[in-house]
Formats: C-alpha cells, sequence, structure tokens
C-alpha cells in the first residue's frame, strides 16, 4: 500500500482540481453527455428506416451501443489521457518520469483523470436501464452477472488499446491521428452489430482490434442469439482471453517502446 502511496496523492490532487469550479465541471460533463446522446441519436435515425440491424432490432442495438460505451467511457476515465504522450516526447519532459523510482505507465496513467467522461458514462447506464427491460432477456444469475461484467471487460480492453496506441508514439512520435483512428475507431465499431460489417472488416475487429468482444458477442450471449458465421455467440465467453491478449500485447509495446526512447538531450 505504501507503494500506492505517491499514485493516490497525485490522483487526489487531479480530481480537487477538476472539482474546484464546479460550474465549469458541470458544463464538461454536461458536454460530454451530449456527445453520447449525439452518437445514439445516429443509431435512433437507423431504425426510422429499418426495424432490424445486424439480426438485432432496437432493443438489441441499443445494448451493444450501452456496453460499448460504458466501457469505453469508462476506460477513457482512466488511460485515456496516455494519448498526451507524443506531447511529453516532443518536449522532453518523459525523462522527468523516467528519473522517478515510479513506473512510467503508472505515473502517465495517474497524471490525470478526465472526470467530465462520466458524463457519457451516465448516458450508457441510462440507455441500459431503458433497454434492459425490452430486450426479452431470461434473467437469472448467469445473465446478471454478465450485465455487470460486460461493460467492465470491455474498459479492460478499450483501456490495453489505449495504452498499445500510446505505446506507438514511441516510434511515430507525432502519429496521435493514426493511431486515434484505431483507438476511437474500434470504439464506434464495438457500438453497432459486428454482422453487418463485410467479412474481413468483421475479422478484423475480431480477432485483430477486440472491439467486438467489448459488447456485441457479450449481447448475444445475453440475448440467447446465435451469432453470424465467423463470429458466433458463443465467443462471446472468451472476452477475458481477449482483454487478457490484448493487454499482453500492449505491455510488450509499450516495454519494447521504453527500450526504444533515447530521450531529447535536455
Amino acid at each position: 500500500m505504501a507503494d500506492l502511496a505517491p499514485y493516490r496523492a497525485v490522483l487526489s490532487l487531479r480530481i480537487r482540481s477538476q472539482l474546484a469550479y464546479r460550474r465549469s465541471f458541470a458544463l464538461d460533463v454536461a458536454g460530454s453527455a451530449g456527445v453520447g446522446l449525439l452518437e445514439f441519436l445516429s443509431v435512433y435515425v437507423i431504425f426510422t428506416n429499418v426495424t432490424e440491424l445486424g439480426g438485432l432490432d432496437f432493443a438489441g442495438v441499443a445494448l451493444v451501443f450501452a456496453f460499448a460505451n460504458l466501457g469505453f467511457s469508462l476506460a477513457d476515465i482512466v488511460v485515456g489521457h496516455v494519448d498526451a504522450l507524443p506531447t511529453y516526447l516532443r518536449s522532453g519532459t518523459l525523462d522527468a518520469f523516467l528519473l522517478r523510482p515510479l513506473s512510467v505507465l503508472g505515473q502517465l496513467v495517474t497524471s490525470d483523470v478526465q472526470l467530465r467522461r462520466l458524463g457519457r458514462c451516465a448516458v450508457g447506464v441510462a440507455i441500459l436501464a431503458v433497454a434492459l427491460p425490452q430486450a426479452g432477456i431470461d434473467w437469472g444469475w448467469g445473465a446478471a452477472l454478465l450485465v455487470v461484467a460486460i461493460p467492465l471487460v470491455g474498459a479492460v480492453i478499450f483501456a490495453a488499446v489505449f495504452v498499445a496506441a500510446a505505446a506507438a508514439q514511441f516510434w511515430l512520435v507525432d502519429g496521435a491521428e493514426f493511431t486515434n483512428a484505431f483507438v476511437y475507431g474500434g470504439s464506434n465499431a464495438a457500438s453497432y452489430p459486428t454482422s453487418v460489417f463485410t467479412t474481413p472488416l468483421r475479422a478484423a475487429v475480431t480477432f485483430v482490434l477486440p472491439a467486438a468482444f467489448t459488447a456485441y458477442l457479450p449481447t448475444l450471449l445475453l440475448l440467447g442469439e446465435p451469432g453470424p458465421a465467423w463470429t458466433p455467440a458463443w465467443l462471446g465467453w472468451f472476452a477475458p482471453v481477449a482483454a487478457v491478449v490484448a493487454w499482453v500485447v500492449a505491455l510488450t509495446g509499450w516495454k519494447a517502446g521504453l527500450r526504444h526512447y533515447t530521450g531529447t538531450g535536455s
């Protein structure tokens, strides 16, 4: 616990600084919620023209969106700010992190916390509260555990994607736009049934960028749906395995990036 004391102190300072200006904080949270609502509006607009999407009705697609949105928002709160790494690389301030007797990744993760993302989390929770009773779920202990586990596992997977994207910056330095295409593109892909994509893209967002494991495949399990060819519902049970593999890849890339980094000469 003593080893965690420096991280707790930094996090406490960051949280208090964001809450110091309550009106500004409230506006930030409202803005974050607005982004989530606008994204869900695009799903609603699609269903003004169709009755189902990728084999799921509106309640099913709303569940996929809510789980993906909630998982991504949780990851964004905790580790989303590691995408500031290119700024540290260009300014040379990452060298200060290396001099401290603490984990570089731990320092980056605790260097900030995006509490305004709570607004987007609230949108996900609200959509879940409305969609779950409408989805025709066969409720039991297993279904209840799935509802709790799906966004948590999704958050772990998205957090690994954030770290992997940050690790790539050790080589790209100024390639945030490139890696954001995978981070935020993965979040967008996870918000829709994977079955709407072509087979190559479906394979990419399942086995390369594990977006399908964050919401769609576990939702199929929850709804009792068989799933499409190549991505059957039973793959949803392997979501925790996908999370572990994602973190192994992310941490391997992170360690390789740190070894590659030679400083700025400052």
